[in-house]
């Protein structure tokens, strides 16, 4: 069984090809060029490369977010063209959950975190009991100074955002923070294409004319457009 994994939730972005017996190939690049300049013509690498066409996919996941609200809205229109015109089942993945999946058995809860801009960040916390993930505080954006007041402990803090304020984080949580490495701070879509499969296999499946975005807050361009047309 192959699985096709898209995730666009930050400007990295990544593409890769999963089976049931592993990762086949990622390809991710960290450059400044939108998603839709990139995302297709990595698609058509990736299968290239790999010699698998995309008639040979199984299924489709995609990672759903927070996130970039350009990035998201661009990975899974991609992801309902392909699945609609190929008849083929799709995996919807939160990004955050993505993220944190990336530290398996991690002795510490894992706080999941993506720059939101404004000093926000988006952020979830998970745990680890034995071979299950459970998540003990759902997606939200916070601002970066409250974060103490809702997390205590020792605390594992990966993805984007633990980078960008690292030093804030060890300001508020000092040594009960705990750090992922680099290559481990950036979504996957190995991983989004990982979980995609179990679940698929276990019947889940996404709702394609449901499917959306988890945009946590409202894009600001939508808030913008409400603020102009209530102005006299």
């Amino acid at each position: 069984m192959y699985i096709l994994g898209i995730e666009t939730s930050t400007k990295t972005g990544s593409i890769a090809v999963v089976s049931e017996s592993g990762v086949i190939a990622q390809y991710s690049l960290n450059i400044e060029v939108t998603h839709s300049e990139r995302l297709m013509s990595t698609v058509d690498r990736v299968l290239k490369d790999t010699g698998i066409s995309i008639r040979e996919m199984d299924a489709f996941a995609v990672a759903i977010g927070p996130g970039s609200f350009t990035g998201l809205r661009i990975g899974l229109a991609t992801v309902k063209g392909l699945a609609l015109a190929l008849h083929k089942p799709v995996a919807a993945v939160p990004t955050l959950q993505a993220l944190a999946a990336g530290l398996p058995f991690a002795g510490y809860p894992v706080c999941s975190m993506l720059d939101a801009r404004k000093n926000e960040v988006y952020a979830a916390l998970y745990r680890f009991e034995g071979h299950r993930m459970v998540r003990i505080m759902a997606e939200e954006a916070i601002p970066i100074r409250d974060l103490a007041g809702r997390i205590s402990g020792k605390t594992l803090f990966t993805g984007e955002a633990s980078v960008i304020y690292r030093a804030e984080l060890e300001r508020q949580f000092s040594e009960n923070a705990l750090f992922a490495p680099l290559a481990a701070v950036l979504p996957s879509a190995a991983t989004v294409a990982e979980i995609g499969l179990a679940l698929i296999k276990g019947g889940e499946q996404a709702d394609l004319e449901g499917l959306a975005p988890l945009y946590i807050r409202r894009p600001e361009a939508e808030v913008a457009w409400e603020k102009r047309q209530r102005s006299p």
